[in-house]
């Protein structure tokens, strides 16, 4: 590996680890005593991964049931098939791979759970120039869903990829939409985001500034919905509502989540890879919610695909007044 190549590794490299910490420190204020402990891993020699990584979990906090920031570097000697996607070319290659995936499970269930994920591969083959790539993508799974931060959500979204390109938002939030979908359920996980993979525009530059914008522009799209609903009332019933809908989450992440896929067809340290599991979540056999009702509402009114980002001609301010 040249030194330009290096180089490019090392910057993304430091960006991933201050987007963790800033990701971090925002979600540490809304606190009153929990805060993040930092699991540092190595993987040993004899593992299929070579390389280390950052696990910073928050438990029991006062707004976050549990939140998980992972940052991992890794590297090996075969590119795994999750990772492939219509790249047979590079099978058996050797990588390196790097990112940060972040899961939040708040205990109000008006606050939604949200995943952000940022990453870059780098494959080697054998008689070829290094290959490169970013994903990447942020979505929002409300129990309790309301228009304003669905609106908002989105347009924050696509505010993160306009400069980019106008069509990158549409075709990210239609691959949010297709991705984030059970089809066991024939039911779609939350109301999306932006979703995107194989990215590679010839210009390593260009490409890295996409994958830093989608990554800086997380926390302002998602906390002002934290703050808005963080003191909602709600009871027993709407616990047990946002309880049984985590089941759907955990659902997609363990049948069809390609990040949880590649993480353990190449070795990776599980503890990290299921730190996205919510510390709570029950089943119950064929269950219904009644006509009409909010919880009727999430499926039929919110769970469905929605042109969110253009139901408004103008910015959607969820800051609360003064």
């Amino acid at each position: 590996m040249n030194e330009q190549v290096k180089q490019k590794l090392e910057d993304v490299s430091i960006y991933l680890k201050s987007l963790q910490q800033s990701i971090c420190d925002s979600l540490t204020t809304f606190e009153a005593s929990a805060e993040f402990k930092k699991d540092m891993w190595e993987k040993p020699e004899d593992s299929l991964l070579q390389g280390y990584g950052c696990t910073a979990i928050l438990q029991d906090g006062q707004t976050f049931e549990q939140a998980a920031v992972n940052f991992s570097e890794v590297s090996g000697e075969s590119l795994p098939a999750s990772a492939l996607k219509g790249r047979t070319e590079l099978a058996g290659a050797p990588f390196y791979a790097m990112g940060v995936s972040m899961i939040v499970h708040p205990h109000n269930p008006y606050i939604p759970t949200t995943h952000m994920n940022v990453r870059m591969f780098l494959a080697i083959p054998k008689d070829g120039e290094p290959v490169w790539w970013f994903g990447g993508g942020f979505d929002l799974t409300p129990y309790y869903a309301f228009e304003e931060d669905c609106i908002y959500w989105h347009q924050i979204a696509k505010k993160a990829c306009d400069p980019f390109g106008k069509d990158l938002y549409p075709d990210f939030k239609k691959q949010a939409d297709d991705y984030f979908y059970l089809p066991h359920r024939k039911e779609h996980r939350g109301i999306g985001g932006i979703f995107f993979d194989n990215y590679n525009t010839g210009n390593f530059e260009q490409s890295f500034a996409f994958m830093q914008s989608v990554g800086n522009h997380f926390l302002t799209a998602y906390l002002p919905i934290v703050r808005k609903r963080k003191d909602h009332q709600y009871d027993v019933q709407q616990k047990a509502f946002q309880l049984l809908r985590r089941g759907r989450y955990v659902e997609f992440n363990l049948l069809y989540d390609r990040g949880t896929k590649f993480g353990l067809q190449s070795g990776g340290r599980t503890e990290s890879i299921l730190a996205s599991m919510p510390p709570q979540v029950i089943w119950q056999y064929d269950w219904a919610p009644s006509e009409g009702s909010a919880e009727d509402a999430l499926v039929k009114s919110f769970l469905t695909p929605r042109d969110w980002a253009g139901m408004s001609d103008t910015p959607i301010d969820l800051e609360p007044e003064d």
